[in-house]
């Protein structure tokens, strides 16, 4: 501590002298600036003639000039011209110096009206200006001397051209930090904006050359290595078309965050960063007005399955924020459980919060915490997604997604839950491999459970999550950082995008329409082409596709789809208050046959893929997988007295959890 200390005096000591010496060093200039200024003001008045000056005006201004240096420093140090740092001088020291000047002359006038005699009224008016432009120039000299010391510093250094789009106030702070400072090893050589206004003008000393079109020709003419993208109010659209035209250029690209930043004053090149890929997907964003339709969650005890993963934790960041009366966090991994637990403690000190480790598979844990904490609304995100990973591990999926929702949702239809909402996918909509299957029939779980309880169950439906655990971005990155191959599975796979926030704040306005039974559908915009994406990603790096970095087209994985779907054709479509969001009608279904199917597949034999194909095949009707020929056959090996006598164990069994 006493070591911080005696630094600390250190540092203080070595920065006060400077900071004094360049004070007394303007407060002699100033001294002399006052008294030149008003016998050149004298001398002017009377042609330059020393001869000609009347002996009065002379004596005057003699008895007087002191006693106004005097007068000028002190109104100078009163108005703290001293303490600016003038290398930033800017208009506010302009102001400050020009009523200084004037305050200074007022007295000047008063002084020697008062106890000395007449001056001409000239002399008064010629001496401010001379003043007032001289300790101007003496502290702008400053500047102009520093900025020609880091130029010739500059001509010694590797600087960075660099091309800003966006000629207004964002652009223009922007340029001129990257200006003025000292450290950044950049020159600005041209501004692009579209208004015709504009172009052919000069801000801050740099020339507009054209508009988005001339992005190209402008980069090659002034050999631009790096892109500045400062227009924080551009649309999704109108960013994403220009962003477009810069990455074809091979230059760094960097962009400010958004127009709040302008809004509060924090346009900075501290703020600038890179281009991330969602940019260039091209929609808008998508804002949903929590506050308005967060009421259902106020005072409520709220529970999230799988609160450590992608979207469950999202789910308990936004949740937080809305005054539940309790947050339970229920997830199998306690590094993801430990994460969010930390974060949300820092963030929300105030919430009452309970972090839980447990599996959803196990049905006496799960009617423990039900029974203990009697959660109003549940969210249920656990669950297993990797579908290739599914494909090879079919009986953890089905005992995971399919009895995990199971046990879960009889849970919370036992211990009183008013709400339950499924987090569904994309994939479960006609479904060709084990994971989206196994989330078919969790959403036919929920929606058979509400017809025969007093919670309401439904099920929210979206595609893929951009950044989310396992998705495309993050791997195409690490094998763009690991120099490639970038693989593909196919050159015209398309899937549907949205951000995790973008994907949350919806499920929970879904929430707030649920009646029960429903299966709320998320618009997801325009599909984009996954090579596209990798493509773009790996232009973003600073590579060329292809090139640097080559792209590998490695077939598509079992179970994959070309394209997702997000309704089947049998559900219909329903409108809700929010044109994001649309309801799938519910299919009848015959309960006790519905029953008597999830109990036969709970009980299938391990390791024994065409069976398990065999057994969802006949609970879920649109599941289509090129080899069900084979499920078929296999199952007839197996034997349907086999069959019927486990599924005879079973139905006790589950009618005992149920119970």
């Amino acid at each position: 501590m006493k070591e911080a200390k005696e630094e600390k005096t250190e540092k203080t000591e070595r920065v006060q002298p400077v900071w004094w010496r360049i004070a007394i060093l303007l407060t002699v200039f100033d001294a002399v600036a006052v008294n030149v200024s008003y016998f050149l003001a004298l001398l002017l008045r009377f042609d330059f003639r020393f001869q000609a000056i009347p002996a009065q005006y002379y004596q005057v201004w003699e008895n007087s000039i002191l006693i106004h240096t005097v007068c000028s420093l002190l109104v100078y140090m009163f108005l703290k011209l001293y303490q600016s740092i003038w290398r930033y001088v800017s208009v506010n020291e302009m102001e400050r110096t020009l009523l200084a000047s004037a305050v200074s002359l007022l007295i000047y006038y008063m002084w020697n009206e008062t106890f000395l005699g007449n001056m001409p009224v000239s002399f008064y008016m010629m001496g401010w200006i001379f003043e007032f432009i001289s300790i101007t120039a003496i502290r702008y000299s400053y500047r102009a001397l520093r900025v020609a010391k880091r130029h010739l510093e500059q001509k010694n250094k590797f600087l960075k051209n660099t091309m800003v789009i966006g000629a207004g106030e964002a652009g223009r702070v922007i340029i001129k930090e990257l200006i003025n400072s000292e450290h950044l090893t950049t020159k600005v050589c041209c501004i692009i904006d579209d208004s015709k206004e504009k172009q052919g003008r000069m801000l801050n000393g740099v020339r507009i050359v054209g508009g988005r079109d001339d992005i190209m020709a402008a980069v090659e003419k002034y050999e631009i290595e790096q892109i500045i993208f400062a227009i924080p109010t551009a649309s999704a659209t109108e960013r994403r078309d220009i962003l477009n035209i810069c990455k074809e250029t091979d230059c760094e690209l960097l962009v400010l965050p958004g127009i709040y930043q302008l809004v509060n004053g924090e346009v900075s090149v501290k703020k600038l960063r890179s281009v991330s890929v969602e940019e260039l997907l091209g929609r808008d964003t998508i804002h949903v007005n929590l506050d308005e339709i967060m009421g259902y969650v106020q005072n409520q005890i709220v529970m999230v399955t799988g609160g450590g993963g992608s979207i469950g934790s999202e789910l308990c960041r936004q949740i937080a924020a809305h005054n539940p009366k309790e947050l339970i966090i229920f997830e199998l991994y306690e590094n993801n459980a430990y994460d969010i637990q930390q974060e949300l403690i820092r963030n929300y000190p105030d919430l009452k919060l309970t972090v839980l480790i447990g599996s959803v598979r196990d049905t006496k844990r799960m009617n423990s915490v039900f029974e203990k904490y009697r959660p109003d609304i549940v969210y249920h995100a656990a669950a297993h997604k990797h579908v290739p990973l599914m494909e090879d591990s079919p009986n953890e999926a089905i005992k995971n997604n399919v009895f995990g929702t199971y046990k879960t949702a009889m849970a919370a239809s036992a211990y009183g839950t008013k709400k339950f909402v499924l987090i569904s996918t994309d994939k479960a909509v006609n479904p060709t491999n084990i994971m989206g299957a196994t989330k078919r029939i969790c959403e036919m779980i929920v929606q058979n459970l509400n017809t025969h309880s007093n919670t309401e169950f439904v099920a929210v439906r979206f595609g893929n999550v951009l950044g989310s655990n396992g998705s495309v971005i993050p791997l195409f990155k690490k094998q763009i950082k690991e120099g490639g191959p970038v693989t593909v599975t196919h050159p015209d796979i398309i899937r549907y995008f949205m951000t995790i926030p973008e994907a949350v704040s919806l499920v929970l306005q879904a929430g707030a329409y649920a009646k029960g039974g429903e299966i709320f559908v998320l618009d997801m915009g325009e599909p984009v082409k996954i090579d596209t994406l990798a493509r773009n990603l790996i232009k973003l790096s600073g590579y060329t596709p292809d090139v640097d970095i080559k792209i590998e087209y490695t077939g598509l994985r079992p179970g994959e789809k070309l394209y997702e779907e997000l309704l089947m054709s049998e559900e219909g479509l329903g409108k809700t208050a929010n044109d994001m969001i649309y309801i799938g009608k519910p299919i009848e279904m015959e309960h006790d046959t519905f029953l008597e199917e999830l109990m036969k597949l709970k009980n299938m034999p391990d390791e024994q893929l065409p069976l398990v194909r065999h057994a969802i095949e006949k609970m879920v009707p649109t599941y289509v997988y090129k080899s069900n020929e084979e499920s078929r056959e296999r199952a007839k090996e197996y034997g349907n007295g086999k069959v019927a006598e486990e599924t005879g164990l079973l139905e006790n069994e589950l009618s005992e959890e149920a119970s």
